[in-house]
């Protein structure tokens, strides 16, 4: 078996040709080339769908519960202030630049290492499976919630985001709602009591203003912002429709539905969810991954960002080198022993785990 030096090295290599290999959303056929090679030169047999790669331990044993390990490969597109090339890996100060290498390509190859290490291990608690998976940034159809269904039930899973190695016990769902008002379409000139625009008006009021009863101890409250709005296409006719955007960051307190039902009850306005399955993800603070990060020096918090958590039904943690801060910003970076810190947490995380 590789030592961990070994396998961190051969981590921090695999990472620079991601980096140097462009993975879009929907376009990452070519970075899940790379990770298969990742498994064939360890001797890991491996399966892929679409752009997904996964992989089981040598000795799994379906009497056994099953841990994932979960992280993404693709990445968003860069921005215009890059002053490096995006897709060209680059070491500086310790620093490695390029874009998907903080989100979270880092995470990612931290986590194939720590596969690695624990892969013919024959006497782990439980069952390990990892997917290094697709369209995260997307929340497409063909990333971690199509893979699902090839899966053993999941009894607990670690996704890897950038979090500075500390716990995130939680994270917010996100729901988008497409909300239509409705009036009376008319001359300008003429009076008119059912002006779309001005019926929005009380409607964006209450998603200002309203506020959800549970609040959470570790994601705080509900969240409901408007951020768009649409209507009218010339001065003088008043609108029949004034159609805006509704962001709500859904706290560990409430399901989607729940939500969706108190915003149908409350607004006078046609409502319509984008999509229903992202929701909010915890996990208890005695659950034993939580606890063995902790007598690690880890702390808890909770994480207001999306990842893949939001696809899974059982309960996750949140975990992984780099800064949240970083991820989509120009001339992103991760510090080099971060990915060093990364594996060596991650290791001993699970060493500790499988121990209880």
């Amino acid at each position: 078996m590789k030592n961990i030096e070994t396998l961190t090295r051969e981590a921090i290599e695999l990472l620079r040709n991601l980096i140097e290999t462009p993975s879009f959303s929907s376009e990452e056929d070519q970075t899940a080339l790379l990770i298969e090679n990742w498994f064939t030169q360890n001797g890991i047999p491996f399966k892929r769908e679409n752009n997904n790669v996964w992989a089981f331990n040598k000795y799994f044993d379906e009497k056994k519960p099953t841990l994932l390990l979960n992280s993404h490969h693709d990445t968003v597109r860069p921005n215009q202030a890059y002053t490096n090339d995006p897709f060209k890996a680059i070491e500086k100060d310790g620093k490695l630049f390029g874009l998907g290498s903080n989100d979270a390509g880092g995470c990612l190859v931290s986590l194939l290492a720590t596969f690695v290490h624990f892969y013919e291990n024959q006497n782990l608690s439980h069952n390990l499976v990892i997917v290094a998976s697709a369209e995260e940034e997307s929340s497409g159809k063909n990333g971690l919630n199509s893979v699902l269904k090839h899966l053993p039930e999941l009894d607990c899973a670690i996704v890897g985001e950038p979090t500075l190695m500390q716990l995130a016990v939680a994270e917010k769902g996100l729901l988008v709602l497409d909300v239509k008002v409705k009036g009376t379409a008319s001359h300008a000139a003429h009076q008119n009591d059912d002006n779309a625009l001005y019926k929005s008006i009380p409607v964006m009021e209450w998603f200002k203003n309203y506020k959800f009863d549970k609040v959470s101890e570790v994601l705080g409250p509900v969240k409901m912002t408007v951020t768009q709005i649409n209507a009218g296409k010339q001065h003088n006719v008043v609108p029949s429709e004034c159609d805006l955007v509704v962001d709500i960051r859904v706290n560990d307190c409430y399901t989607n539905s729940e939500i969706l039902e108190v915003v149908t009850a409350s607004v006078n306005a046609e409502v319509k969810p984008r999509s229903m399955h992202l929701n909010a993800s915890s996990i208890p603070i005695a659950h034993g991954l939580v606890q063995a990060g902790i007598a690690l020096g880890r702390m808890t918090y909770g994480s207001p960002t999306l990842s893949d958590q939001s696809v899974l039904s059982c309960q996750s943690l949140k975990l992984g080198p780099g800064e949240t801060l970083r991820s989509h910003s120009a001339d992103e970076f991760i510090f080099v022993n971060e990915i060093e810190e990364g594996v060596d947490l991650y290791i001993k995380i699970l060493t500790d785990f499988f121990k209880l």
